[in-house]
């Protein structure tokens, strides 16, 4: 049976977050080692409070660092040298396990040699709008899948598409290939993902691994976010210029609209359409920036100390 550590940045977690360390503690395979690269001490202690979560699970790691040391791509490469396991898995602080084989799922995912990540399904919380539910259902079908070089024609950058949300990575295959970019302010995943897809290597979406993680996002916090994606895909032209996936997201529009009218849910639509608006504004500025005064640039991000 393999090793295996799970890696999660943490920042300003609450209650989901102990509920995702018990289930991880449950898993039909044994997490080795659960590494947590916790982002300003204070917020965490506030949370472990009165718990005996760190007394109970001494596989648990700490690293704790300022904001300002955080990076999408280096704090999650800093983590994965605190571990020497031959298998870990990135997490991010509000993904829940569905159940107590996600690690067993993952690890059947990774198969043969030439697979150098699989990355979960998600699945809706419970309080997911309708919307919600949708995008997760386009983005994470009931079918699992492993996309190579040779889907590229077909698939364009959803070849690339992986998330670190959930996904599991063999480690002598990131070894070989440099690991994440050390600077990122989006996309870590998807960047890894099309190096590998280039060396020959293939992304498997795993989707009887599952996880529950949604959001519902405010427009403002859209347009954050899509300004910081397309920011990250301005940086890498080597990935996303061959390779636009505007297209993607056009077509996702289109088929939640659709779904929304078939199930009578007119009513939503109009906001559909506006949070659309806000993400495509976001994603255009953001893919300009060098373009905008950095005064503005940092105003339009959400992650402003990566602009310091």
């Amino acid at each position: 049976m393999k090793k295996v550590d799970v890696i999660i940045p943490v920042y300003k977690p609450d209650r989901g977050f102990l509920t995702m360390i018990e289930k991880l503690q449950t898993q039909t395979v044994p997490v080795s080692r659960i590494i947590l690269m916790n982002t300003e001490q204070k917020y965490l202690d506030r949370l472990l409070y009165g718990t005996t979560l760190e007394r109970e699970h001494h596989n648990i790691t700490v690293k704790h660092l300022s904001k300002w040391e955080f990076d999408h791509g280096r704090t999650r490469n800093q983590g994965v040298k605190l571990s020497d396991a031959d298998v870990f898995v990135m997490m991010t602080q509000d993904a829940v396990p569905a159940d107590a084989y996600l690690v067993e799922r993952l690890l059947e995912g990774l198969g043969g040699e030439k697979t150098a990540a699989a990355y979960a399904r998600q699945l809706p919380d419970r309080d997911s709008s309708e919307a919600e539910r949708y995008t997760r259902q386009f983005n994470y079908p009931a079918e699992p899948c492993i996309k190579t070089k040779a889907d590229l024609p077909a698939l364009g950058v959803k070849t690339f598409f992986c998330s670190n949300v959930c996904a599991a990575y063999r480690r002598d295959v990131f070894d070989e290939l440099g690991g994440f970019v050390n600077r990122a302010i989006f996309n870590e995943d998807m960047l890894y993902a099309a190096k590998a897809v280039e060396a020959g290597y293939g992304i498997a979406y795993a989707a009887q691994a599952k996880v529950y993680h949604s959001h519902n996002y405010t427009y403002r916090q859209q347009f954050h976010r899509n300004f910081d994606l397309g920011v990250s895909q301005a940086d890498h032209p080597e990935v996303f210029a061959a390779y636009p996936p505007e297209s993607e997201g056009i077509r996702l529009v289109k088929s939640t609209v659709a779904h929304l009218k078939e199930k009578g849910m007119w009513m939503k639509i109009p906001d559909v359409i506006i949070q659309s608006g806000f993400k495509y504004m976001g994603y255009l500025m953001g893919k300009r920036y060098r373009r905008l005064p950095m005064r503005l640039v940092t105003a339009c991000s959400s992650n402003r100390e990566y602009w310091q």
